[in-house]
């Protein structure tokens, strides 16, 4: 169920100008985004202005701090990277918006689990501008999409695929890492992990779904949900 603006809304914000919007074209090496993020948030907890960074990676899988290696069903698939995010293992590759999400919750709300939520509404509504309904669970972090045209789970119940990812890290309350959104990667590349530790359900994009969109259009709308919960955006160099 969607919760309302009034629940999460992660405003006021206190002390600093909008939010630099930066996107990043080509592949990020995930090496090179880490530092660049522990550079950001260094710079964002002495005062400086926030910043959501949207970058696609070449295929590769990370290990968040709870990930089971048991998950890792094709650990010389792609290269695997430990990140001090949370979670467990995801993908990221070629076809997929990851926005790196670098906030000062001090300046905000300083609750996690209200941060969170406010990711997944900012996804939810980029989904419903592509009349695609978005959904979250309170036993499953991220974004879920019914699938009423695939049998039934053996408990009777609805199938559901999984179309965005979070996972995040504080560091003196300032937030990094984000969330990966499904546009049009290879599916058949989260075969070599149990994705997010759940396998009784599948993962989905938004081309998989239908919808044969640019990433570039994705991008906007992503903003547009993003300012919509957290506040006003500037384009970054």
């Amino acid at each position: 169920m969607l919760r309302t603006d009034l629940e999460f809304s992660m405003l006021p914000k206190l002390g600093t100008g909008p939010v630099r919007w930066r996107i990043t074209d080509g592949f990020v090496a995930y090496e090179e985004a880490v530092q660049t993020m522990e550079r950001e948030v260094g710079a964002i907890a002495e005062g400086g202005d926030e910043l959501v960074w949207l970058v696609e990676h070449p295929p590769l899988y990370t290990a968040g701090t709870s990930a089971n290696a048991a998950d890792l069903v094709q650990p010389d698939r792609f290269p695997v990277f430990a990140t001090g995010r949370g979670g467990e293992y995801t993908y990221h590759g070629p076809g997929q918006r990851v926005a790196y999400v670098m906030l000062d919750l001090k300046r905000r709300r300083q609750d996690v689990r209200a941060f969170v939520a406010a990711l997944e509404d900012v996804v939810i509504r980029t989904l419903d501008m592509m009349n695609v309904r978005g959904e979250r669970r309170e036993d499953r972090v991220g974004v879920w999409v019914r699938r009423p045209e695939k049998p039934l789970l053996p408990d009777g119940s609805m199938a559901e695929d999984k179309i965005a990812a979070l996972g995040i890290r504080l560091r003196k309350w300032v937030t990094f890492h984000g969330l990966s959104l499904n546009v049009d990667p290879d599916l058949d590349h989260f075969s070599g992990i149990v994705p997010c530790g759940i396998s009784a359900h599948g993962v989905t994009s938004l081309v998989d779904l239908g919808l044969p969109v640019m990433m570039a259009d994705v991008d906007v709308m992503l903003r547009a949900a993003f300012e919509t919960v957290f506040g006003e955006t500037v384009n970054d160099a």
